[in-house]
C-alpha cells in the first residue's frame, strides 16, 4: 500500500520555478491586453510629448518646465505601473474567478503575487526609460549623473513598492473588476494634479499640498525632482529643500503600511460569494 501510495504522489516543482513560471504568465498576460499597455505605456509619453510642446517655458535658474514636469511624469508612470496596474487587474481577475481558482491549485499563494511583482518592476523600468529617452532626444533634458543614479533608483523602487503594495490593497475596495477602472482612474488622477506632476507643487495650494503629502506620490515625485533639478530650485519647495531622509521615511512607512493592508484586506473571491 506504501508503495502504491509514494507511486501516485504528486512531485511538486521547486518553488523557484514555480515563482518563475508565474512570472512569465504575468507578463505574458500583461502583454497581451492591448488596452492595458497602450494607457500604461503611452499614456505618459503622451503628456509628456503634449505639455513639452505646449508649456516648454522657463521657470527659473535656466531650467524649463518640461525638465520639471519630467520628475512628476516619471513619478506618475510609475504609480500608473503599480497602484492603478495592480488595483484594476487584482479587482478584474477576483472578479472572473481567476484568483479562487488558483488558490485553489497547489501552486503556492505567495507565487501569485511574486508574479505580479516582476511585472511591475518589468513594466516600470521599462516606461521609466522610454520616458527617459523621449525627454532626452525630444526636449533636451538632462538625465541623471554621478549619485543622482543612485538617488533616483532609491527613490523609483521605494516609491514602486509603496504603490504596489497600496494597489494590492485597494484592489480590495472595487465590488467587481468592472468597477474597479472607475473607482482606481480618478484617485489616481487626483493624487497626480494635487502632489506637483502636472503644475509646480509650489503653486498647488497648501490645503492640497497638505492632503498630498499623505499619499506616496508627492514623495515620490519630490524625491525625483532632486534628480533632475539643480539644487537652487529646492527653495521652492515647502520645506525650503528636498528632504530626501524624510522622502526615504515616508515612503518606507507607506510600504510598511501598505504590506499591513494587503494582509488585513487581501480577498481571494469577490464580496458576497461562496
Amino acid at each position: 500500500m506504501t508503495a502504491v501510495q509514494d507511486r501516485d504522489a504528486v512531485v511538486l516543482p521547486p518553488v523557484a520555478a514555480v515563482y518563475r513560471s508565474r512570472s512569465v504568465v504575468e507578463l505574458k498576460e500583461f502583454f497581451r491586453q492591448r488596452e492595458s499597455v497602450v494607457f500604461t505605456l503611452a499614456f505618459p509619453v503622451i503628456l509628456l510629448v503634449v505639455f513639452g510642446a505646449v508649456l516648454d517655458y522657463d521657470i527659473g535658474a535656466g531650467v524649463s518646465f518640461t525638465q520639471y514636469f519630467m520628475a512628476g511624469i516619471v513619478a506618475a508612470g510609475i504609480l500608473g505601473a503599480s497602484l492603478q496596474n495592480m488595483a484594476i487587474s487584482i479587482a478584474t481577475e477576483r472578479s472572473d474567478g481567476t484568483l479562487k481558482h488558483l488558490s485553489g491549485t497547489p501552486m503556492p499563494k505567495s507565487a501569485y503575487f511574486v508574479g505580479k511583482v516582476v511585472q511591475v518592476l518589468a513594466v516600470t523600468v521599462l516606461i521609466v526609460l522610454i520616458l527617459l529617452a523621449v525627454g532626452r532626444l525630444a526636449y533636451g533634458v538632462p538625465l541623471p549623473s554621478g549619485s543622482d543614479w543612485f538617488t533616483f533608483l532609491w527613490v523609483a523602487a521605494l516609491g514602486s513598492s509603496a504603490c504596489t503594495l497600496l494597489g494590492i490593497a485597494l484592489s480590495s475596495l472595487a465590488k467587481n473588476g468592472r468597477s474597479a477602472s472607475a473607482m482606481i482612474t480618478p484617485i489616481a488622477l487626483v493624487l497626480q494634479f494635487i502632489s506637483g506632476v502636472f503644475f509646480q507643487f509650489s503653486q498647488v495650494p497648501t490645503w492640497m499640498q497638505t492632503i498630498a503629502a499623505l499619499f506616496p506620490l508627492k514623495w515620490m515625485a519630490q524625491g525625483l525632482r532632486s534628480v533632475f533639478l539643480p539644487d537652487v530650485l529646492a527653495a521652492q519647495e515647502p520645506a525650503g529643500s528636498w528632504e530626501l531622509g524624510r522622502v526615504a521615511l515616508v515612503l518606507g512607512l507607506w510600504c510598511a503600511a501598505g504590506l499591513v493592508l494587503c494582509v488585513l484586506t487581501f480577498r481571494w473571491q469577490d464580496r458576497g460569494t461562496d
